[in-house]
């Protein structure tokens, strides 16, 4: 299983969500809206999810292990790097 791509959806510059990203896995199957989220100590992911009646939050879709979870928050963190990198020489060259 390839991903095949990464959209950052929407950026934040204020609050602990910093980002909304779609990732595509093998041009066939895509998972939206998972979060980059800023930590006390650093960047992570969290998969999309929803409020079960009793306020409990389930993932909708998640890795099943800890290695496919790595590659995943790797692999979104540096794209989302990348694009805040982007964003701003765009704003410089205002």
């Amino acid at each position: 299983m390839q991903i095949t791509d990464i959209r950052i959806r929407k950026l934040n510059t204020e609050g602990k969500m910093k980002a909304v990203v779609s990732v595509t896995f093998d041009d066939a199957f895509v998972v939206h809206d998972i979060k980059v989220i800023e930590g006390q100590d650093k960047l992570f992911i969290a998969m999309p999810s929803r409020k079960t009646p009793d306020g409990e939050f389930k993932d909708i879709a998640h890795p099943i292990n800890a290695q496919m979870r790595d590659m995943l928050q790797g692999v979104i963190l540096e794209k989302y790097e990348a694009t805040l990198a982007e964003s701003a020489e765009d704003v410089a060259e205002e």
